[in-house]
């Protein structure tokens, strides 16, 4: 490990990012903000970072910008949680103050010590001309330690990188057959993407072990956020690769993130037994992060933003970003990664209405919700008995007609998230592939900005950001050209996440 001077005292950054923040949230609308999705008080906010169980409460960071709604100059944000839904905010824990992340306090995780301390790993970040990325970055891994979760002391860092790789960074640490072991994603000097790998038996001493994986695409140079975790007796690398261009459904944002299936034992070559496949299908789903839960669930958080397209809240609203809902991860017998929401969203649900079993008539439009902001809509269909062209859910519905849609399109056999009728924020649709079978179960959870669509058990997800007009924003069952047998539907006002609330 490298000790390395501070150079900006830590409680007097934190102190000033704060009121930064204290200052911009002032000014933050909150027609889009949140209800029951981790965001910052206001600012940027992107990846998921250091999700551990810790101190009896949930503890989640992440990429925060405390002083604008844009992507710049990266501390960590702090939330934390007894239930994994009910939130409460706790103060910026890093932030810039070391030559090694003098330009960035990028991603990284937490793991709990053998001496019950939280070691929280992260990537110093610096631009090489000092100025921005145009000649590239010099990037560190560091470390930072808590007694309580909430406040650290830097020790500086513990993996330096290689002089000639312009992407080095995103540490994800766990530890298995009693050794600790880390990876994170690098660009090599051919400009491939690569997964590295490192081993420590005390969390302060790091030795390279191999590359672990190269991404076999020769467009993906950088493989972003990677981790590592067991699900049963299978290895899962789920990573975010940089490059690769458009391909069908595939691909379709500029930042995507996916994962390989395949073997691996301590000490061994990672031996891939599965293509690589989305992990979400929507707009928004970038940088997603895994931790074992206390019950041994694997419980992961992704990031809803755009780095590339502007997102609506960042004009005037003074706060960009939000996390999704946790989801449990699972493998199906085809080594197929499932994720749905964690049993604990459920208490969420305020209020509920069940609607039974009924048939949509052709051309007609059944209402569920005059007018809400959070709900969740639970609907079953029978697909052998349904002749419309799509089943369709428009959400967000105000009185001028625009709307985000959500459907099973029968036509192209997938299910799609529709933005063509939005009214704020990028258009565009995603859809993913429909796992087959006469029963159609949809899980839909709405917030104030943003849709997240699970399918037949969380085969698939959808997740993208949704931003209505003003006015009432109904939400309506649709057939197209036919008629829908529904066999269920129930309709759940969701309460508000946050603590303080």
């Amino acid at each position: 490990m490298t000790e390395q001077t501070v150079s900006l005292n830590l409680p007097e950054q934190l102190r000033l990012a704060e009121e930064a923040n204290a200052e911009l949230r002032r000014g933050r609308k909150d027609r889009w903000y949140p209800s029951f999705h981790i965001a910052a008080p206001a600012g940027w906010i992107n990846d998921p970072n250091g999700l551990s169980f810790f101190r009896g409460r949930y503890q989640v960071y992440f990429q925060h910008n405390p002083a604008s709604a844009q992507h710049h100059m990266m501390h960590w944000g702090h939330v934390s949680s007894e239930d994994l839904v009910t939130w409460r905010r706790e103060p910026i824990a890093l932030a810039p103050t070391l030559e090694a992340d003098r330009d960035g306090v990028f991603s990284g995780s937490a793991v709990v010590g053998d001496d019950g301390l939280l070691y929280a790993f992260y990537t110093g970040h610096r631009w090489r001309n000092g100025v921005n990325e145009d000649e590239g970055n010099l990037q560190v891994q560091c470390l930072a330690v808590s007694e309580d979760g909430v406040t650290f002391e830097k020790r500086g860092v513990v993996v330096e990188g290689p002089e000639d790789l312009l992407h080095f960074r995103d540490p994800k640490v766990w530890r298995s057959g009693g050794t600790w072991w880390m990876v994170f994603g690098a660009c090599s000097a051919e400009n491939r993407g690569e997964v590295w790998l490192y081993r420590s038996e005390n969390l302060l001493d790091w030795e390279f072990d191999r590359i672990l994986f190269r991404d076999p695409d020769p467009e993906a140079f950088m493989l972003e956020c990677p981790d590592m975790f067991p699900l049963g007796d299978k290895w899962v690398i789920l990573y975010c690769p940089m490059g690769p261009s458009r391909d069908g459904f595939r691909a379709r944002n500029t930042h995507n993130a996916g994962y390989v299936v395949g073997e691996w034992e301590p000490g061994g070559d990672f031996r891939q037994l599965t293509d690589y496949r989305l992990v979400d299908w929507g707009h928004q789903f970038y940088a997603p992060q895994t931790f074992e839960a206390p019950d041994g669930r694997r419980i992961a958080f992704g990031w809803m933003g755009s780095f590339e397209i502007p997102v609506a809240t960042q004009a005037e609203d003074a706060w960009c970003g939000q996390l999704t809902v946790p989801r449990e991860l699972t493998l199906d017998a085809d080594l197929r990664l499932r994720n749905r929401p964690v049993a604990e969203v459920e208490r969420l649900r305020a209020d509920s209405r069940e609607l039974g079993a009924f048939e949509v008539a052709l051309n007609d439009d059944v209402v569920l919700l005059d007018d809400a902001a959070a709900y969740e809509i639970e609907l079953e269909v029978d697909l052998a008995r349904t002749t419309s062209e799509r089943v369709a859910l428009k959400l967000g519905l105000t009185p001028d007609g625009s709307h985000t849609m959500v459907a099973y399109d029968d036509l192209i056999g997938r299910v799609v998230v529709d933005r063509h009728a939005a009214a704020h924020g990028d258009r565009g649709y995603r859809g993913a592939p429909y796992p087959g079978g006469d029963r159609l179960a949809l899980r839909v959870l709405v917030d104030r900005g943003s849709v997240e669509v699970f399918v037949n058990g969380g085969a698939e997800s959808v997740t993208s950001f949704a931003f209505p007009a003003e006015g009432p924003r109904a939400a309506v069952l649709s057939s197209e050209s036919g008629t829908i047998a529904v066999e269920s539907l129930t309709v759940h006002r969701l309460r508000s996440a946050w603590a303080e609330d």
